[in-house]
């Protein structure tokens, strides 16, 4: 397949595609996307011999970018962190009690900003047409992923006492955890390619 900067994301491939009723179509995109993610941040799933659980934030953030495409996914995670600013419980650590900026700035500040990152790498990915094809998806989650743990890491040795405390704290417990969710990723979204293609023949 001929990769092309023009082709069409996952969520342009149904309903309008022009005017006042798309707009309308994406600001609902951006709400529902919001919602999954801070319904993702709070799930959490405990794999047998990490002690750590991982939840699926990274999973939505990742497939939102490679469903909305840099800009529109882009723009979620900035409502969701913006939601989050405000003080709303969003996030994965956050609670009633420890919210907002407070919580932002604290050690998981550096991945809230690759999430940003991270969804509008892969929208880009997806426009390039690599969200068609499995093995292309699998190597954009890994870049997706990347930029999650570079900003994640430089931030939260800050409150370590050095890098190998940085890499048992933030980087060491979720390896196993995200490389699951992001073959599930990489499989997804290809799929559901797939499930168009066959639906419109």
């Amino acid at each position: 397949m001929a990769l092309a900067l023009n082709d069409k994301v996952l969520t342009e491939a149904f309903g309008p595609s022009a005017g006042t009723a798309l707009r309308i179509k994406q600001a609902v995109m951006v709400i529902l996307g919001v919602a999954a993610l801070a319904l993702t941040a709070k799930i959490q799933v405990f794999i047998p011999g990490n002690p750590v659980p991982i939840t699926l934030t990274t999973f939505g953030v990742l497939t939102i970018g490679a469903a909305y495409g840099a800009r529109l996914g882009l723009l979620t995670i900035v409502g969701y962190l913006a939601i989050g600013a405000l003080g709303f419980d969003v996030f994965a650590g956050s609670s009633a009690e420890k919210a907002g900026l407070v919580y932002m700035m604290g050690g998981t500040g550096g991945y809230l900003v690759g999430y940003a990152l991270a969804a509008f790498a892969l929208g880009v990915a997806a426009r390039k047409g690599w969200d068609r094809n499995v093995i292309l998806m699998a190597v954009a989650m890994l870049i997706g992923n990347a930029l999650i743990y570079v900003p994640g890491l430089l931030w939260l040795h800050q409150f370590s006492s050095g890098w190998a405390q940085t890499f048992e704290w933030g980087l060491t417990p979720f390896l196993t955890g995200d490389a699951l969710k992001l073959g599930l990723a990489a499989l997804l979204v290809p799929g559901l390619w797939k499930l168009i293609g066959a639906a419109r023949q």
